[in-house]
């Protein structure tokens, strides 16, 4: 099966062609033909008898960019001058800077930012801790913590390789939510030393946004730091990806006609975001819950299990169902996979109850692909962008942080991220609910602004402010 080509593997070639006629033509034709995408041309450079010209090509992956560049060397009358990868391009230098809210143009500006108006300003936080969040960037910050253990899909790479990712999170809770925030990687080798050092660190922060820690050090870590810290602390993988399945659930039952409370859910992966992700759909009231980990069906009592799938095991599963996950999947109306991709086929399908709802989430390959699940599922989402119903994390963590900061919060409770999540579904309207359309676009700015409102409100209602 070809995979579709994406920008993530798209580059840009500066292309001289002899300028006769058809030989654009050829250059598009062998584009295509080796199985690439012409996303854009820039503008024609004359030079005599030579056109120059910029094109940006999809591809699938970095063997098949090669591959696209040697077929367009290969054409006569037409020479690749230079090219660059698109993506490594975004990342020279880094995604953020710190950019400054105040100018300090003369002495009387230095005098107040800094030395010596400045020790007024301390003296009062000195005097009133509380008026920190008030006259420091911790009114609007939050650190994007991470160990660099469980980083997409690409599992344990380092604080270092992880940087990317986490100034990617932080780009998106400035564009998304207006939330300033900073890359904090650790190198540290145990989930204690996390703790300590953002109890260190928290000073500086107005929220802890936890990020690719492996679990189940990424719930010893949550627990730790929210009994510790008077700040939210939110860990994403868990429950960003909890609220969003939840919000694209509600959605789907009402294309499929299904109650939540008569639903048969199974999730493929009892890692950090699988178990969020049971306990999110449990608050909402699911009817029936499976897990399932490499080892198979996760039931009350079985051996291998960590304290999260213990307390799972318990609160999932009543009639103690083993078994592979094919097993498991027989009969059920909903499969949420957070594990790995081509764990399920089209066969598997046939076996769930008529019209499954599918959400199959590994990245960056899923669980099934949508044209294996053609046909076969109501609704079908994955974590990709180059798929319809992208269940993407950014539709619910800028809003969560917003929602916080506005309201003084000083935790997220289970009742706010149920509060994102319906404010999320509510954002696709009847008119525009359909099977390829069950969540909101990424780029629909009003959407975090709703779950900012929604959580904010939420948070009022459960007491969690600091005033």
């Amino acid at each position: 099966m070809a995979y579709l080509s994406t920008a993530a593997y798209s580059m840009n070639m500066k292309v001289a062609m002899d300028n006769v006629p058809n030989t654009l033509g050829r250059l598009a034709t062998a584009i295509g033909e080796a199985g690439a995408n012409i996303m854009s041309m820039g503008g024609f450079d004359i030079k005599g008898d030579i056109l120059i010209d910029d094109i940006v090509v999809n591809c699938r992956e970095e063997s098949h960019a090669q591959a696209v560049l040697s077929a367009v060397n290969a054409l006569g009358g037409i020479r690749v001058i230079s090219w660059f990868d698109r993506t490594f391009d975004m990342h020279e230098g880094g995604k953020i800077e710190v950019l400054p809210l105040v100018s300090v143009g003369d002495a009387h500006d230095l005098s107040m930012a800094y030395t010596p108006g400045v020790a007024r300003v301390c003296m009062a936080i000195h005097d009133d801790p509380a008026k920190v969040h008030e006259l420091t960037i911790k009114k609007n910050t939050v650190a994007i913590v991470t160990d660099g253990t469980a980083v997409l899909g690409l599992g344990d790479i380092g604080p270092e390789a992880a940087l990317p990712v986490m100034e990617g999170k932080a780009l998106l809770f400035k564009e998304f939510g207006g939330v300033d925030a900073f890359p904090i990687c650790l190198d540290v080798e145990d989930a204690e030393q996390i703790v300590e050092a953002v109890i260190r660190l928290a000073p500086v922060f107005g929220g802890i946004n936890l990020e690719d820690i492996a679990a189940p050090a990424a719930f010893e870590v949550e627990d730790a730091l929210k009994e510790a810290l008077n700040i939210p602390v939110f860990h994403d993988d868990q429950h960003g990806t909890a609220v969003v399945v939840l919000a694209a659930l509600w959605n789907s039952l009402k294309l499929t006609g299904r109650e939540i409370w008569d639903l048969s859910v199974v999730i493929a992966g009892m890692g950090a975001a699988g178990v969020a992700v049971g306990k999110i759909l449990r608050n909402a009231g699911v009817g029936e819950l499976v897990g399932v980990d490499r080892a198979g069906a996760v039931y009350s009592g079985r051996d291998g299990l960590n304290f999260a799938k213990e307390w799972f095991a318990e609160h999932t599963n009543p009639d103690r169902r083993m078994g592979s996950l094919q097993d498991v999947l027989r009969g059920a109306d909903v499969f949420v996979g957070v594990s790995g991709p081509g764990l399920i086929d089209a066969a598997d399908l046939r076996t769930m109850a008529p019209d499954p709802i599918v959400f199959a989430m590994a990245n960056p390959e899923p669980e099934i692909r949508p044209e294996e699940a053609d046909g076969l599922a109501a609704v079908m989402a994955t974590g990709r962008s180059d798929y319809p119903n992208q269940i993407n994390n950014v539709l619910a963590f800028p809003g969560i942080f917003r929602g916080a900061f506005d309201a003084g919060a000083t935790d997220i409770t289970e009742n706010m991220k149920i509060a994102a999540a319906r404010a999320i579904a509510d954002s696709v309207s009847d008119e525009d609910l359909e099977p390829n359309f069950v969540v909101p676009s990424v780029f629909d700015k009003s959407v975090p602004y709703a779950v900012a409102e929604a959580v904010a409100a939420a948070a009022m209602a459960d007491g969690v402010c600091r005033s």
